[in-house]
């Protein structure tokens, strides 16, 4: 798709959304927009000429980490189409961007996007059904606490795990560098009371 038309669509097709000071700017697109207003997701051809136009997109919002892909209107996506288009770009952006999928039609799309952000060891949020979800690659045994902790505040530091389990900081900070490492949560400097830096972290969708 050429560069005017990718433009385009991100005046018609997204939505920015307003956020603290503190928080990610993100923006919701909608996938269909690039699909050329076909409903149906096949293949890994389609799916790696869907993801140079989002790839074009992405590169020119650099303002904007979280995205929120809607699915309205597309009926059926098979796991190579869903492999090569948004879940490889939510790989290639890993640490940096996040992306959330949401308006899913139902539970066997679901299947399909599990199997393809496993394929690519990538975790992914979902909303489906007035809940949300996460996908594919899962955080491991010993850093699952953290990350449930991280995703119950929309915002987090280290240290406030590290008092909330009575832990080292230098433990707690370890976690969740990895959680970010792996493209569980995203993560900005910041301030600490000290004077130094420090990162905090923010949950994905």
């Amino acid at each position: 798709m050429l560069q005017n038309i990718v433009e385009d669509m991100t005046t018609a097709n997204t939505t920015i959304d307003a956020q603290p000071p503190d928080v990610p700017m993100s923006e919701t697109l909608e996938l269909k927009a690039f699909m050329k207003g076909s409903s149906q997701g096949w293949g890994r051809d389609q799916g790696r000429a869907i993801y140079g136009d989002l790839l074009t997109l992405v590169e020119n919002k650099s303002g904007t980490l979280v995205f929120f892909v809607s699915l309205t209107g597309i009926e059926r996506m098979d796991i190579s189409f869903a492999s090569e288009s948004v879940v490889e770009l939510a790989r290639r952006f890993r640490g940096s961007k996040a992306f959330a999928l949401t308006d899913i039609a139902d539970a066997d799309m679901i299947e399909n996007l599990e199997a393809a952000a496993a394929r690519k060891h990538q975790p992914l949020v979902i909303r489906f059904d007035g809940s949300t979800r996460l996908i594919g690659l899962q955080p491991s045994k010993g850093n699952i606490e953290a990350f449930q902790f991280a995703r119950s505040h929309r915002t987090v530091r280290a240290a406030q795990f590290a008092a909330a389990n009575n832990m080292p900081i230098a433990n707690a900070s370890m976690k969740f560098k990895q959680l970010w490492e792996q493209g569980f949560l995203l993560r900005r400097e910041s301030v600490a009371e000290s004077g130094g830096v420090e990162f905090l972290y923010f949950r994905i969708g």
